[in-house]
Formats: C-alpha cells, structure tokens, sequence
C-alpha cells in the first residue's frame, strides 16, 4: 500500500502532463509566435493566383501568395501588408506601420512599379507600327540604372530602423519571357523578349546589390523560373490573362514552386549583420491615398490612335487584322 502510496503524485503529474500537451493553444502560446510582415507590390500580394483577400482594400492579397504559404510553413504569425501597384512610397508611407521593433522576420518587394514595368510592358505588347518598345525599356532600365538605387537605400534603411531585429529578404523579379510570342492579342518580338528579360536582370542586380549592402537577404528567382516562362510548356508566370491584372505574374504554381522554395530558407536565423547605407534624407511621402501605377493593358488596335498609326506607315489595318486575329 505504501509503494502504491508514493507512486501517486508522480502518475497524477503524467496525466496532467498529457491532458496539458491536448488542450488547444493558448492566447499566449499564439502571441508567442514569431511575426512576420510581408511588404512590397502585386508580386508579393499574389496577383495572378486568381483568388483574393476581402480585406476591404484592392491590394488583392492572396492566401496562395508566397508570404502566405510561407507563414503557414513556418508557423509565423503574418502581417500581410503587400498591395497590387504599390511603388516605394507607397511602401513607406502605408505599409511599414506593421513593422515593430520585435519583428522577427520581413520580406520585400517593390521596385518594378516604380520604373514603370506595366506601361513598357503594354508599349511592347503592341504591334512594331504602334509602340515605340525600344524607346520605352530604354527608359525604365535608365529609371533603374540611375535613380532606383537612392530609393531603395532611403527605404531599407528606415526599414531597419523600425525593425533592428529582423531577417529581412528582398525578393527579386523573374524573367517573363522565354523568346516565343504565343498568345493572340499580344506582338512582342524575340528581340523585345530578350530586351525586357534583360532589364528584369538589371533590376535584380540593383535590387541585390542594395540589399546586401543594407544586411539585408536577397531571393533571386531568375534561375528557379527558367523553363517556367510565359509560352513555357509549365508556366508559372501567366501570359495574356483575363482579367487582364492578371496578367504577367506569377500564377499559383510560381508562387508555390518558385517563389516559396527560394524565399522560405531565408526566413530563419538571425538578421544578417552588416553597416547599414543610411543616404542623405528625403522628404517623406504624404500618407497613402492609394495605390496610382498604371496597370497593363491588352493592345487596342481598333482606336482611332491605332488607325492613325497604321495609316502613318502604310498598313491597311483591316488587311493587317484579317491576317492577325
């Protein structure tokens, strides 16, 4: 009885112990989760996955964007800040209100939009007759090449301000192209493929460059996408798409075989340690009223500027359309 006796307390322990590890977790146990706060534009928020947030905004954030897969993952407590259009100011004057000082862990993207991907990409899209596409990537990798750089240096340092703790990773853009045109309503040429694969590359070498010299980790997605192109027999970015803000981004497949796998490794450990850029100040942003970058848009070869350029080169434009359905 008395060996019976002694052995009491500790099966009374085990039992507590067991019904303790089955009860659901806490309101503390899930504040205990490390936070992560996802920023940046439409390739962070998840156009292109076809499903989105009703979060009473039109950032179109999605549960099968990448940051969303990658706090399920993870286990973090996400703060999904990231919006459709967003430029560098808007990510400063409306998104990085999320970042606290206990921060764990960050991802970034945004930088497209501020050269004006879209635009070129609808100038491209459009026949040679109709837009000048040289001249339009011309200026976007002279935005990159030249004025990118400050803005992004002005931007990752307030971030790590505001988060001295933090993982941040700044997530890159992939190539779209693969050099074969195959979606009818769209004209871009080989040669136009090569020439915005090419500033997608120079965009990335600013992007990474400004990253690391910030401490910051950078996700390239250029390797992990190719064979995965638009025209591509597996396509993880979407070609011509309706509706038409669809299109040219990374569909569910990119995001969860392409993007994840680069992005989910970097978001553990410490931060990395390095001197952080800090340029000279500019002013700040007014408060976001929204987000105003021009999206893409499918070629219109029926408006009286298209029949005025068509007629300027000597193109019957109803012979031209018959052959180009």
């Amino acid at each position: 009885m008395r060996a019976v006796t002694s052995r009491l307390p500790v099966l009374v322990t085990a039992v507590v112990a067991v019904l303790l590890a089955l009860l659901p977790a806490t309101p503390a146990a899930t504040a205990a989760k490390p936070v992560y706060v996802a920023l940046g534009d439409s390739y962070a928020s998840g156009v292109g996955t076809g499903a989105y947030r009703d979060d009473g905004t039109t950032c179109r954030r999605s549960s099968a964007a990448y940051p969303a897969l990658a706090a399920r993952a993870l286990g973090y407590r996400l703060r999904f800040r990231a919006c459709a259009g967003a430029t560098v100011s808007h990510v400063t004057a409306a998104q990085l209100g999320a970042l606290r000082r206990s921060t764990r862990y960050v991802t970034l993207s945004v930088g497209g939009n501020d050269a004006g991907f879209a635009g070129v990409l609808t100038t491209c899209a459009t026949p040679w007759w109709l837009g000048d596409c040289e001249r339009a990537v011309a200026g976007a990798r002279r935005f990159v090449r030249d004025s990118l750089t400050r803005r992004l240096q002005t931007l990752y340092a307030e971030v790590r301000r505001r988060a001295p703790r933090a993982r941040v990773v700044v997530v890159g853009y992939p190539r779209i192209f693969m050099g074969e045109d195959c979606d009818a309503g769209t004209w871009f040429s080989a040669d136009e493929q090569r020439r915005l694969n090419g500033t997608a590359d120079l965009l990335n070498a600013r992007l990474g460059a400004a990253a690391r010299g910030a401490g910051f980790a950078f996700a390239d997605p250029t390797s992990a996408f190719r064979g995965h192109a638009v025209c591509d027999e597996a396509e993880w970015v979407n070609g011509l798409s309706f509706p038409v803000a669809e299109s040219y981004h990374p569909n569910r497949a990119g995001h969860a075989s392409g993007l994840l796998p680069l992005v989910r490794p970097l978001l553990r450990g410490a931060p990395a340690r390095a001197a952080v850029v800090r340029p000279a100040a500019e002013p700040s942003p007014a408060r976001a009223r929204g987000v105003r970058t021009a999206p893409f848009r499918r070629p219109d070869l029926t408006t009286p500027r298209a029949e005025r350029a068509a007629r300027r080169h000597g193109i019957d434009l109803d012979r031209w359309l018959a052959r180009h359905p």
